[in-house]
């Protein structure tokens, strides 16, 4: 894969960024935040949870994924770290030798805080479908939802949006649904 076109001082700005922050560049702009509030880590973490035994180890589930908390994924000249992604193993067969993918993900999910919302619903979400990413998921943890989507052509289409305690059968993790609930800490 071609190496990414990002300016050397974009990224030297970049690298420099504090441990304590999450850095990303869209568009050709440094965007910083701090790290995820408890709300936001909890329902992230919970999600991995309930995807990684049957779609990544393939326990009770299909197998057939590679999924990852927080992967830093460049994608031309654009730095994303989204809360979750998945790869199809035939899309990743190796991992590679660098902290960071440059294969896009077939599924990514984004956990929605105040600070990073506008981000994730607007240029990321545009990056990621320029860069054909299948699935696109938004937990929002303070309303407690989940957003499917679904690329098809050049568009974003929302299959579904998930609320309350119900069972989540949102593509492609649909073969083993699970509890919507089990997201959030009470």
């Amino acid at each position: 894969m071609a190496e990414p076109i990002i300016e050397d001082t974009l990224y030297k700005d970049f690298m420099a960024v504090p441990a304590n922050m999450i850095a990303e560049i869209l568009n050709g702009k440094l965007v910083t935040q701090p790290r995820p509030a408890p709300k936001h880590t909890r329902a992230a973490s919970s999600l991995g949870d309930e995807l990684m035994s049957p779609f990544d180890k393939g326990r009770g589930g299909p197998g057939g994924w590679v999924i990852l908390d927080e992967p830093e994924i460049h994608l031309g000249a654009d730095i994303l770290v989204p809360d979750l992604a998945g790869w199809k193993r035939e899309n990743m067969t190796s991992l590679p030798e660098t902290a960071y993918f440059e294969t896009p993900p077939d599924w990514i999910c984004e956990v929605l805080s105040p600070s990073t919302a506008s981000y994730d619903r607007l240029e990321k979400r545009d990056i990621y479908a320029a860069h054909k990413v299948s699935h696109l998921w938004f937990i929002d943890p303070e309303a407690r939802t989940l957003e499917a989507f679904e690329l098809q052509g050049k568009n974003w289409v929302l299959l579904k949006t998930y609320g309350h305690e119900v069972m989540v059968d949102a593509k492609p993790f649909d073969a083993v649904p699970f509890e919507l609930g089990a997201l959030w800490f009470d």
